[in-house]
């Protein structure tokens, strides 16, 4: 019987959406790119951002005011009341920038209100505006293998503003927006610049200020139960929880109620659509006279869907837009060591079997804060070996998580001592051991050139009430100092062609990769238990990151207890799960963290490790592509998952496990919408000859497949 599948139902809800709004699959922006390039106009006293996805429009009259942000997809206005494009505290007062006042309404806006408007007499008024390219935020350098090597293309726009009080003469601020070809994306950010000749002190800048349609009216309900605006997504540079999700990590992102909105339906004025940005615990920032503050940079992308697969998709093409380094993907080894003849060991097995680099894992030799001649000469003579044999050397090295001393640990502001951090104890990035640590990074890898650095316990956003700390003034301005501190240090390390694993969300300021999300006590379980696992994990962690973002983890020897089953050592006595954990990984185009002394022990466990990496390397386009989930891993029955791209030669390829202990055989329905075939597909399996399957109305197939018992097998689509 046919299985109603959940996930390809949502899929098949999206594409029917799509269609009914006269949309086809050559105008779908995702599937193929769309011939408009963003532009700004000016028309009479009107700004425009365009790009045939997404229109944002201001007023120029009193002041300058946005009120128009339109979907030009689901042909959604997004604007029901006119905001100020930013509020600040400076000196312990707070100024809005641009708006106008006197909207009477605020459940709609008619354009014919805007020129009876009026400016606040507090406000900092439009002065002027410039348009010039985007230019990269991160000027990466790309030493590894990428799906995408292209900076984004687009237009910038810079409104300038200026103070009506006297007090703040000198003080300039400016609004910034980009617009990118191809991506219903515009990024926001305010600057606030001070020629004063004095110093000032920035207590919050809110670099976003938006009265939103709401999603849903209620009588009675509070915001935390009424839904968000659905119709946009928000993302800032400025997120950290260790929980390997954006949303979760989030830390700027206000949900408000409006007040002003007083015919809205809900009876306490409590319907969540008044939408703010900025960083709760950031304030008495010092700048002075010739400096200046720039806030976070807001990511705000427009939804053309609810199904989660979709959205997801699209807040991947986010990231291989604006973050194109996020594309690298070198295939890498864990090592752990113990002297530097393993090292040169395990860098000939790289380069015998088609790994690219090879990654110094927690529990090894290398130290990386060690700035003495012998051990950088020592790891510099490494690295050179490795780059001779065409290998990519890189290390671990432990930021938080641990203590050093009274002087240097982040202080509670509570107790006064330190302790109580996000990790229990953990050094202040401001202190002069954290300035320390940066500097010997930076230090380490100018002088050795190392490729990678694996960045664990990064900084988590602890706050620091010491005011002894050479970083920070006191507890006020300690978390973004410190945020600044190592957003410095990845952005330098990116341009230099470093590639950076940290398990926290930094990737839109340079980092690379991030785990997939796991729960480490699960590594000591059977291999058994470990490949369902590593299957459920790979699809729940690829929904809203792309593969090359994540990172699983396979332990080649015993990690966090366990017995026999749990682990691979001896290698050729385990060469099925070995190959197999392998395939689930590399077939999902993920990279997983092979940890242990060697890659193979016989030869027969070689020529397992090269038959899988040649593999990889033949489907790695397609292996990188966008990811459609066909069906969670339950190990009762199959589950799969199908890679999609309109502009390879590949359409599709789609890996298919069977977790039970006889060979099934499935009609399996292959969604191909995204794959850009309308009418005909060829699917091979393996690598058997092709066989042609007309498309439905829906853009699906279905095809019949064996699946071997606790086995996999793949379907190529082209």
């Amino acid at each position: 019987m046919k299985k109603k599948l959940l996930s390809i139902a949502l899929i098949l809800g999206t594409i029917s959406n799509l269609l009914s709004q006269n949309q086809t699959i050559e105008q779908d922006w995702l599937v193929h790119p769309i011939a408009q390039k963003s532009q700004i106009q000016i028309k009479d006293s009107h700004i425009i951002l365009d790009n045939g996805l997404v229109r944002r429009s201001f007023f120029l009259g009193d002041n300058l005011v946005c009120y128009d942000y339109f979907n030009k997809s689901t042909q959604q206005q997004l604007i029901r009341s006119l905001k100020p494009e930013a509020r600040v505290i400076i000196d312990g007062k707070t100024y809005c920038v641009g708006g106008l006042e006197g909207q009477n309404e605020n459940a709609y806006l008619k354009k014919e209100w805007l020129k009876g408007l009026r400016k606040g007499s507090s406000d900092f008024v439009y002065q002027s505006f410039e348009v010039k390219p985007v230019e990269p935020f991160v000027n990466w350098k790309a030493s590894t293998w990428a799906s995408n090597t292209k900076h984004p293309e687009g237009k910038r726009l810079i409104l300038s503003f200026l103070p009506q009080v006297q007090d703040l003469q000198g003080i300039k601020i400016q609004v910034n927006y980009e617009l990118y070809d191809n991506i219903p994306l515009i990024i926001k950010w305010v600057e606030v610049i001070n020629q004063s000749h004095k110093t000032i002190h920035v207590d919050r800048v809110v670099n976003e200020i938006l009265g939103l349609v709401e999603e849903e009216s209620a009588v009675v309900g509070s915001p935390m139960q009424m839904k968000k605006q659905h119709g946009i997504y928000f993302e800032t540079n400025y997120a950290f929880n260790n929980a390997m999700r954006y949303d979760i990590s989030d830390q700027t992102t206000h949900w408000l109620i409006d007040s002003t909105y007083t015919s809205q339906v809900n009876y306490n004025y409590e319907t969540p659509c008044l939408f703010e940005v900025y960083p709760e615990k950031v304030s008495h920032i010092k700048i002075a006279n010739g400096e200046s503050y720039k806030s976070v940079r807001t990511h705000e992308l427009l939804m053309d869907s609810y199904d989660r697969q979709r959205r997801g998709l699209m807040i991947r093409k986010m990231y291989r837009t604006i973050a194109p380094w996020t594309t690298q993907n070198p295939i890498f080894m864990h090592l752990v060591s113990q002297n530097d003849d393993q090292v040169v060991n395990c860098i000939n097995q790289c380069a015998a079997t088609g790994y690219e680099a090879l990654i110094l894992s927690f529990g090894s030799h290398l130290n990386m804060e060690d700035t003495s001649e012998l051990n950088l000469s020592r790891w510099k003579k490494l690295a050179d070996y490795a780059h001779s044999k065409g290998i990519l050397l890189g290390g671990y090295s432990l930021f938080s998580s641990r203590r050093i001393d009274d002087d240097n640990d982040v202080v509670d502001p509570v107790t006064g001592k330190t302790g109580h951090a996000f990790f229990g104890n953990a050094p202040c990035f401001g202190s002069k051991w954290g300035l320390d640590y940066r500097d010997k990074i930076k230090h380490f890898f100018a002088v050795t050139h190392f490729d990678i650095w694996e960045n664990d316990g990064p900084y988590p956003g602890d706050v620091c009430a010491s005011t002894k700390h050479p970083g920070h003034e006191n507890l006020a301005d300690s978390q973004w100092k410190q945020m600044n501190i190592q957003k410095e240090l990845y952005r330098w390390l990116n341009e230099r062609g470093v590639y950076i694993n940290a398990p926290d969300w930094y990737f839109l300021d340079g980092t690379h990769k991030i785990a997939l999300g796991y729960r480490e006590v699960n590594f000591s379980l059977s291999r058994a238990q470990q490949r369902i696992l590593n299957r459920q994990n790979i699809h729940d962690g690829t929904i809203e990151k792309t593969s090359s973002m994540s990172w699983g983890f396979v332990p080649l020897t015993k990690y966090q207890g366990g017995d026999e089953s749990a682990i691979l050592e001896p290698l050729n006595e385990h060469l099925s799960d070995y190959e197999q954990l392998m395939m689930i990984y590399y077939g999902a185009g993920i990279q997983a963290c092979y940890r242990g002394p060697r890659l193979y022990d016989t030869d027969d466990t070689k020529a397992v490790v090269q038959k899988s990496i040649n593999w990889y390397k033949k489907y790695r386009d397609i292996l990188n592509a966008d990811m459609i989930q066909l069906r969670r891993a339950d190990g009762r029955d199959w589950d799969g998952l199908l890679h999609v791209s309109s502009s390879l030669a590949q359409k599709g390829l789609a890996m298919l496990y069977n977790p039970n202990t006889e060979a099934i055989e499935r009609t399996i329905t292959l969604p191909l919408y995204y794959t850009g075939l309308t009418k005909e597909a060829k699917v091979r399996e393996k690598e058997g000859t092709s066989k042609v399957y007309s498309l439905n109305r829906n853009y699906e197939i279905q095809v019949k497949v064996k699946i071997p018992a606790e086995g996999y097998t793949w379907l190529v689509i082209e």
